[in-house]
């Protein structure tokens, strides 16, 4: 039977109330039997699960790393990136949510559908165009009034910005974001109908001694084809790709002809520190391998032959007598 289990103390103060006579065993069961009603407000429609949040909240982590290692060397100043939030809301709450007059890039993304939206809160965007003017990053909201230089350098900014988006998004889809409009009023930014669910992923940003938000407004129909995508089966579960004959043979081909070095070791010795320090020329160490014995072969530092010391013409050489088997790098 399925139902909401009472601690002791809800069933002593139940009991406690029907023997006081503040409630009877028939009120208790009348309303036991009352159907109960859970409230649905469709303008809030939650059309992705806990698991698909969880996923684009661990895509934009990797994105705000992205873009603190760029804004850090743009910049030249300290930049810190999180973030902060990912929620589903209707689009226009969304709008109200932010300032009036703000920053907003919307970038396509093809082959997806839609545009995504970023919204950069006024003092991040003037402190980092003041860094690029070579300020010290102070911050001073005149967003109503931008100029045209003003306008080009955020927009190409936050251009070059997004493209960390490609990468971040790559295990996902391969997409290729496109800047196509920039605007500082909200009110004329209508992407998608006011009821439609967006998910809305908060940024903190500290750009020097100035902080704010950034904030990524993806609409449900940018996401739709992708969905499945977005869930944990897809994360977890390995693909295994047919492998095209002709990349395998320019693959073998390849390390057929990488150089790895050979080397015939003719034995090892240990001796003090101090002993060493007084090495000098003419001086004899004594190995620890006889000179009848076979000598070790290494190929890449990995022992893989054993073979004897001797003369080609006027060079000298080493002939291969037995292969080493063994170790990690072998399967035997």
């Amino acid at each position: 039977m399925a139902g909401d289990v009472l601690s002791q103390s809800e069933i002593d103060a139940l009991l406690s109330a029907i023997s006081t006579g503040e409630m009877s065993a028939d009120e208790l069961k009348k309303e036991e039997q009352e159907k109960k009603v859970k409230v649905y407000d469709f303008k809030r429609a939650l059309r992705f699960s806990k698991d698909q949040i969880r996923s684009l909240t661990r895509i934009h982590e990797n994105f705000a790393r992205l873009l603190t290692t760029f804004f850090s060397a743009h910049l030249r100043t300290y930049v810190q990136i999180t973030v902060a939030s990912a929620d589903q809301i209707p689009y226009e709450e969304f709008i109200r949510s932010i300032p009036k007059m703000t920053i907003l890039n919307t970038f396509e993304v093809p082959p997806l559908d839609g545009r995504i939206l970023m919204e950069v809160n006024p003092n991040i965007a003037y402190a980092m165009m003041d860094r690029i003017l070579g300020g010290s990053g102070e911050s001073i909201n005149k967003v109503d009034n931008l100029t045209e230089i003003e306008t080009r350098i955020m927009s190409n900014t936050f251009e070059r910005a997004f493209e960390y988006f490609r990468e971040a998004w790559s295990t996902i889809s391969d997409i290729d974001p496109m800047l196509s409009e920039f605007e500082v009023n909200p009110q004329f930014l209508q992407m998608v109908s006011p009821n439609e669910t967006v998910v809305v992923i908060s940024l903190n940003t500290t750009i020097g001694d100035t902080s704010g938000m950034i904030n990524i407004c993806i609409p449900h129909v940018v996401l739709e084809p992708i969905i499945p995508k977005l869930s944990v089966h897809y994360w977890m579960q390995t693909k295994k790709k047919d492998r095209n004959p002709i990349e395998v043979e320019l693959l073998e081909n390849k390390v057929k002809k990488s150089q790895v070095p050979l080397v015939a070791e003719l034995g090892t010795s240990e001796i003090a520190i101090e002993d060493f320090l007084l090495l000098d020329i003419g001086d004899v160490i004594e190995l620890n391998q006889s000179i009848d014995k076979p000598l070790v072969v290494k190929v890449g530092g990995i022992p893989k032959f054993t073979g004897q010391v001797g003369k080609v013409k006027r060079h000298m050489g080493i002939q291969i007598l037995d292969v080493l088997k063994g170790g990690d790098d072998d399967d035997e």
